[in-house]
């Protein structure tokens, strides 16, 4: 999608460019390493003109990239954007440190309902900054759907994805799952009425049966290219996160060929993801990383990043400089009936790990 390779082309050039001046002044600056889609369009540009302070900006696409460079350390990087599930392994790993609250008087404008969420990934709510947040639902494609089950197709129910007989029809327009086992896995376990962050490892066993029954009809398993696909007709059915889907159904609307995408969370519940600002425990410029935190709190501008990304901001002061038709889609601002349902992902033991990660592996190749 255009806006998104944009926002990758100023985020890359932002750094060159921030790097090459901070190398050659005196400037003081703030390292920040985020999601390569995940701020608004000036952002840096105005925290710039408005601090004084050089935003020296890189990007990863993927939380895997970020948890590895956090716990080796030393990363330079200030201020980093890191998912609530990893938020546990990150603070026994002493790789952020607590947040200095009165350096932060813009905390009061966040949402009550999603700190009290992200206490199961930070009891005390004392090292992360809620900042973007979404949901892992269902992404599709809604004449192909329709051709392929009929006017009442459960596309609000996870029965779209785990049921075989519908699963075998859409198999036909394709199906895409994220490759992506600490939140499919989950998933899975809650379909089956298993709880999502089991410790058992006879319940992902179950899980696993569920979804190698389930493989022969799955045409992927990718985290990167179910955007595109979506938007461009050639999957049907995704299991993906709520940005990715908006950002399809925009870039189907631009492209206007007719590809109509919706998202859905499922009646039965689903994932509730929260990005966060952190602070790196060896930050070098901590002052200026609790500085851009604290700016990034700021309803105004944070509003823009929601807007640019289709993705909801955990600052509830901001949902009125929303754009309307986005505060408004209950995909992106769910109902508090909706919200009750979601749950948290957390961490597992490194012995359940080993069960999950076998589990997903024999699922991919369909043993």
């Amino acid at each position: 999608m255009l806006r998104r390779s944009t926002l990758l082309n100023l985020g890359l050039v932002t750094s060159l460019c921030s790097g090459l001046a901070s190398a050659a002044s005196d400037v003081p600056s703030v390292h920040v390493y985020n999601w390569y889609d995940y701020i608004g369009p000036t952002t840096l540009k105005d925290f710039q003109r408005d601090s004084g302070i050089l935003p020296v900006y890189d990007t990863f696409d993927s939380g895997e990239v970020l948890e590895a460079k956090m716990l080796t350390g030393h990363s330079g990087y200030d201020v980093v954007v890191a998912s609530n599930f990893i938020l546990p392994g990150l603070i026994k790993a002493g790789a952020i440190q607590k947040l200095d609250r009165s350096q932060l008087p813009n905390l009061p404008h966040l949402n009550p309902v999603l700190l009290e969420k992200l206490r199961a990934n930070d009891p005390d709510n004392l090292y992360a900054v809620p900042y973007l947040w979404g949901t892992d639902g269902l992404g599709y494609n809604v004449d192909k759907i329709k051709a392929a089950l009929g006017e009442d197709a459960p596309v609000n129910s996870w029965d779209l994805l785990f049921k075989e007989d519908n699963l075998a029809k859409l198999s036909q327009c394709g199906v895409a799952l994220l490759d992506a086992p600490a939140e499919i896995m989950p998933i899975a376990l809650h379909y089956l009425g298993l709880p999502p962050n089991s410790s058992n490892p006879e319940d992902y066993k179950k899980a696993q049966a569920l979804l190698l029954k389930l493989r022969p009809y799955i045409t992927y398993f990718d985290s990167s290219k179910i955007q595109s696909d979506l938007s461009n007709g050639d999957i049907c059915l995704a299991l993906t996160w709520s940005g990715t889907v908006h950002s399809a159904k925009q870039a189907a609307e631009e492209a206007g060929k007719g590809v109509r995408v919706e998202y859905s969370i499922p009646v039965e519940g689903a994932p509730l993801w929260i990005d966060n600002l952190v602070l790196v425990n060896d930050s070098p410029r901590p002052a200026n990383g609790l500085a851009f935190i604290n700016y990034l709190l700021r309803p105004e501008v944070v509003a823009p990043a929601t807007d640019w990304i289709m993705t909801a901001n955990a600052n509830r002061d901001a949902t009125a400089l929303v754009t309307a038709a986005v505060r408004d889609n209950p995909g992106i601002y769910p109902p508090p009936e909706v919200m009750a349902k979601l749950f948290i992902l957390q961490p597992q033991s490194h012995a359940i790990e080993r069960v999950r990660t076998r589990a997903w592996s024999n699922i991919k190749s369909g043993h």
